[in-house]
């Protein structure tokens, strides 16, 4: 009896040194991802907003939809928003992007660009993203708008109480 429990107990440091070895090999390591242009695609969503972003080498030069970032963004905080993850990482006038974007309202247009931005820049250079990870700038920003259910004015309002 005592043989088997030998056994077992050896099996099992043999895995715990195993899975300590496998966690620090199966960390993922991050690769250049661009198309035949030389550009880093990415997909951003924000409500119900999805933009596709293209990152290319250039003067930092900012398209939305065929127009400059002024003219589709006219509130300067959705332009700030659009460009916060080049000013992080300091690469204002590196890159050119060029976005479409639809659906929501500007707002959400304005953080789905953000979005896919970041994950663009991420492809393009892997070595960015420990410094917009810790902005939250990869992360998808779930919330969304909550469905009118029925028997309900809206959402969660009632209808009017009438007592008579």
């Amino acid at each position: 009896m005592t043989d088997v429990t030998q056994e077992t107990a050896t099996g099992f440091d043999a895995l715990k040194g195993l899975g300590t070895a496998g966690a620090a090999e199966s960390a993922p390591e991050y690769v250049q991802k661009l198309d035949a242009q030389g550009r880093a695609y990415s997909t951003g969503k924000r409500k119900n907003a999805i933009a596709r972003v293209w990152v290319k080498p250039g003067t930092g030069k900012i398209t939305v939809n065929g127009k400059e970032l002024n003219a589709y963004f006219a509130r300067p905080v959705l332009q700030m928003m659009v460009a916060q993850p080049l000013e992080v990482t300091d690469r204002t006038t590196q890159f050119d992007v060029v976005c479409t974007v639809e659906g929501s309202g500007l707002s959400g247009q304005a953080g789905a660009i953000r979005h896919g931005l970041s994950h663009a820049l991420t492809h393009y250079e892997p070595g960015l993203r420990p410094v917009l990870k810790p902005h939250g700038f990869l992360t998808r920003d779930a919330r969304v708008v909550e469905r009118k259910k029925y028997g309900r004015a809206k959402a969660r309002r009632s209808f009017q109480f009438s007592k008579r």
